[in-house]
């Protein structure tokens, strides 16, 4: 069990590694090319894009992942029986966006600018719910090698679109310009689907019957799913609320909207992205764990679960460490060498050792998973929510500026990987 865990675990962290340096490509572009005010706009319409995701996944690919790493199913049976659901929910989500598409982008984002976006964000979530629907196969069945190729092909893909195609809509307009890199993604997500459609079995035969719905298999699917899409649109929802609740506060105490666009960009275009570069790795440990400890939950194994769970927050603690080390000694020339700017070096000083705790909440969130306690991760949702949004609202009448969210973020990894640390203990304990 700890052999195929860390065998997992080290082919996702190299092909971790990978999609986060073409990520890191692909942002320092976009950051060249649109500057300052073109990533502050695309910034601010990124919350509502992953929200729309999340939505339009509806907590599937986990549900399905643990379903099929438990091995006592159908597969077959029981991705079809999931799929015309999905489907209808995201015929619903693109009408939903392209009926209140003018509100979001007038009353709650205060920038009509972001109008074509938003309405662009409707074409391309039934791409990327196909595309993790078809990597939870890989994920339960703990083959990491289809997930990574297909991540990279993905990512050499947008870079590709991006590289060679921003220069030619920047003269159009900034608004043209973030819907052209929403839409970027429809291209690389069918190219990721494709690679993963190779790696399945290919003696899969259908019959009639196999579409017929099965309750029982849906039934399981949701009880997980519920608890875990709730999870994720609470916390969708508060990123969501995040641009929305800062521009209309701090317009309110009179900072110019150009202020806060330019440094809402610089902190979550630049330096958050740079700060969690490392995440690759954690969240590599954190996808090996879900199906190697569902396994030894089974059995109720204790030991084997403190052991992998140990040995995941062990290497999570090791790389954060180092990694903010680094940017706390070097920021500005990190961010001069990468993005060719020196903005946001208090912000790295006073965030990056914050978010050494961050790295462990992946895998003790993914653990309750596991352990089939979704519920617990649905309470610190709602938890972060109400205090986010409130900390949020109150530093920002403090006049403090960007400096407000910071504080926000900050206080809430705090919350959240003290709940998370109590509540694995607890249901280890009693295991």
């Amino acid at each position: 069990m700890k052999n195929k865990f860390i065998k997992s675990s080290i082919i996702l962290i190299i092909g971790g590694f990978l999609t986060k340096l073409l990520g890191m490509l692909i942002k320092i572009t976009i950051v060249r090319n649109i500057k300052e005010e073109g990533l502050g706009l695309y910034m601010l319409i990124l919350p509502t894009f992953m929200l729309f995701i999340n939505i339009s996944q509806f907590g599937f690919p986990l549900s399905l992942s643990k379903l099929v790493s438990e091995d006592n199913k159908s597969n077959k049976k029981l991705y079809l029986s999931i799929f015309p659901i999905l489907i209808l929910i995201n015929i619903l989500l693109i009408l939903i966006i392209i009926v209140f598409a003018p509100f979001i982008s007038n009353n709650l984002l205060h920038n009509n600018n972001t109008y074509l976006s938003i309405i662009s964000i409707s074409l391309v979530i039934p791409f990327t719910s196909i595309s993790s629907i078809c990597r939870s196969y890989f994920f339960g069945k703990n083959k990491m090698f289809p997930h990574i190729i297909s991540n990279i092909t993905e990512d050499i893909v947008r870079l590709f679109i991006i590289s060679f195609g921003i220069k030619k809509v920047i003269p159009l307009g900034l608004p043209i310009v973030t819907t052209f890199l929403v839409l970027s993604n429809i291209i690389s997500e069918i190219s990721s689907t494709l690679v993963l459609l190779f790696f399945l079995p290919k003696n899969i035969t259908l019959k009639k019957s196999d579409f017929i719905p099965n309750r029982g298999y849906i039934k399981d699917n949701l009880q997980i799913a519920i608890p875990t899409t709730t999870s994720r649109l609470i916390g969708s929802f508060t990123y969501f609320l995040e641009p929305i609740i800062l521009t209309s506060t701090l317009l309110k105490v009179g900072y110019k909207k150009s202020y806060i666009l330019k440094e809402y960009g610089i902190l979550t275009g630049t330096v958050i992205p740079l700060i969690l570069l490392p995440s690759f790795f954690t969240s590599s440990i954190s996808q090996a764990l879900l199906p190697t400890i569902t396994k030894e939950y089974q059995k109720r194994n204790k030991k084997n679960i403190k052991k992998t769970l140990t040995l995941a927050i062990i290497l999570s603690l090791g790389i954060s460490t180092l990694a903010t080390i680094t940017l706390v000694n070097c920021p500005s020339l990190l961010l001069e060498k990468i993005y060719h700017t020196k903005e946001g070096v208090n912000y790295i000083k006073i965030l990056a050792p914050i978010c050494i705790l961050q790295y462990i909440e992946y895998p003790l969130s993914i653990t309750l998973d596991a352990f089939g306690k979704t519920k617990e991760n649905l309470k610190i949702s709602i938890i972060n929510l109400i205090i986010r949004t409130f900390l949020l609202y109150l530093f920002s009448l403090l006049k403090i500026g960007i400096y407000s969210l910071i504080l926000t973020i900050s206080i809430n990894i705090i919350i959240t990987s003290t709940y998370l640390i109590k509540k694995v203990r607890k249901h280890l304990k009693n295991l």
